[in-house]
């Protein structure tokens, strides 16, 4: 094999990126095509959020939130490949990422950012205005996020309050204002995203030690699934608050009795030293988000004016 193709992980040469022409398999691969989870996770909170309003007849607001957690998702992928370049030279994992392999210039990949912004821009124009504020209020928490593993032990849950965002914007989106539910929809969500990032970080372990990246994987260590299990908890009880908030009975809680056995089978089967497994019970969190948006549904409609 020569020197070019050592620079090219597998995931360039099969499935979807495999397919596209070899001039943009790069750029996909900074957009992470291969990996659509991180868009299911980022879009979930924003889905749980209208629907728990009662949709209002915004049916629309689905797909475009979902082109939006879509275009958004990709530009913080590529921002944050811009931010951890020379980080990611050190960690085998992600060496042959294309900044880090020198595939793609930095030049390109601001480009790339900016395009995508603009994506997201078309969607913001698509929600009321005070959706829009909130929506706008996020980019200082997501610039901010590619350092906080530097900082602190807990980017996980710097990461919480970014990607559950989408919950305070759903909710205006459908009604034209900001109100409890979906304050509390962020808090569970943000609970949801450290126990399971706390679960993808459980594969970087070593690596993180290496290079002095922290992270709650190994601040928790041999207690990570204690600690994810505690996070699933917290998130139940936001969520379960919300479901009470707009629809104040027993019966309504137990629709996120699917959701709550999905999770608390993630936090019994987690191996602090399995990064294999880690990372499954992490993409089984796409299922996960899918049944609270079922319960949120469910209970949205119900109590819909």
């Amino acid at each position: 094999m020569d020197a070019a193709a050592e620079t090219v992980p597998d995931s360039e040469r099969r499935g979807l990126i495999g397919v596209l022409p070899q001039r943009v398999r790069p750029y996909a691969s900074l957009m992470r095509l291969d990996r659509p989870i991180g868009t299911w996770l980022l879009y979930w909170p924003c889905a749980w959020s209208v629907a728990l309003a009662g949709v209002w007849g915004r049916w629309d607001l689905f797909a475009w939130l979902l082109l939006g957690a879509f275009a958004m998702r990709s530009a913080g992928c590529v921002y944050n490949d811009i931010v951890d370049r020379d980080l990611d030279v050190r960690v085998e994992r992600t060496r042959l990422r294309p900044l880090a392999s020198g595939r793609v210039s930095l030049r390109s990949a601001w480009v790339l950012t900016g395009a995508l912004c603009l994506i997201g821009l078309i969607v913001l124009l698509q929600l009321p205005l005070p959706a829009q504020l909130i929506a706008l209020g996020s980019l200082l928490l997501v610039a901010a996020y590619p350092f906080m593993k530097r900082i602190t032990w807990w980017p996980q849950a710097w990461l919480g309050l970014v990607f559950s965002w989408g919950a305070l914007v759903g909710w205006p989106a459908a009604t034209g204002v900001l109100e409890l539910p979906a304050v509390l929809l962020w808090l569970g969500s943000t609970a949801w995203v450290v126990g399971y990032d706390t679960l993808y970080a459980i594969q970087d372990k070593e690596d993180d030690a290496l290079v002095g990246v922290k992270s709650s994987a190994r601040r928790l260590g041999a207690r990570a699934a204690l600690g994810v299990g505690v996070c699933y908890g917290l998130a139940l009880l936001g969520w379960g608050a919300a479901i009470w908030s707009v629809r104040p009975e027993w019966l309504a809680l137990l629709a996120l009795l699917p959701a709550a056995m999905q999770l608390l089978g993630q936090a019994f089967r987690t191996d602090p030293d399995d990064g294999a497994l880690a990372l499954r019970l992490f993409r089984s969190n796409r299922l996960a988000g899918l049944l609270v948006f079922a319960a949120m549904l469910v209970v949205g409609l119900s109590a819909a004016p």
